[in-house]
């Protein structure tokens, strides 16, 4: 049964047509006015400093964080947190501007690539949308500026985080991206990020990187 054909049932049982002017206006009142639920007071207390919980949080669920003061320090944080472990000095981003304007001249050997991830990457690069501070979450948005494949084939996933969209809640974060993509063409897939892959699905014992990366950096940085 095709979606339409769905929808002209439940239109049906509830006697609804699509120029049901109070019905729209009904939802749209629901949506504007969705009450808020009590935030955690980690998050919440007077003078909480968000980015020290979003890294701590972060930290907890064992990232690596790196604060850089200006996006000029980006390109040789990441080279030394790459050479720290032993990986090859590369990364593949998507079409973002902001991740183009990196220069990584000053780092020798040092290659990038763009596109989506292949088999063989061995760094993804990518830019959050926001972060969580609540849960140390990075929300990311899925197309061809930050293709999802970054964050799942390579073993190794670098994420920008603009330090002054680090939120205090997921209701937070929904409300921008509702604010700032709402009115236009929202992205397929909003990805949440709290460190690199584990699970503990066999034994109960913590596997990293069975569904995606070993290792995730965070850098939390000034606006590009």
């Amino acid at each position: 049964m095709s979606r339409a054909s769905i929808l002209g049932k439940v239109r049906s049982a509830l006697n609804a047509t699509t120029d049901d002017t109070e019905r729209q206006a009904t939802v749209a009142a629901r949506l504007r006015d969705l009450p808020r639920v009590t935030p955690p007071q980690r998050v919440a207390a007077p003078n909480t400093d968000l980015v020290a919980c979003f890294v701590g949080e972060l930290e907890r669920q064992l990232a690596t964080v790196k604060e850089v003061g200006d996006p000029s320090e980006i390109p040789p944080a990441i080279a030394e947190y790459l050479r720290a472990q032993n990986q090859p000095l590369g990364l593949r981003h998507g079409s973002d501007p902001r991740l183009a304007d990196l220069d990584f001249s000053a780092v020798p050997n040092f290659e990038v690539k763009t596109g989506p991830a292949l088999p063989d990457d061995s760094c993804g690069l990518s830019y959050a949308f926001a972060g969580v501070a609540e849960t140390g979450t990075m929300a990311l948005l899925s197309g061809p500026e930050n293709p999802v494949t970054l964050g799942f084939l390579p073993d190794t996933h670098i994420i920008i985080v603009p330090r002054d969209r680090i939120l205090a809640t997921y209701e937070d974060a929904f409300s921008l991206l509702s604010k700032e993509k709402g009115a236009g063409a929202m992205p397929r897939t909003l990805n949440l990020i709290s460190g690199p892959s584990r699970t503990a699905d066999i034994g109960g014992r913590i596997v990293i990187g069975a569904h995606g990366p070993r290792r995730l950096l965070a850098l939390v940085t000034a606006q590009l």
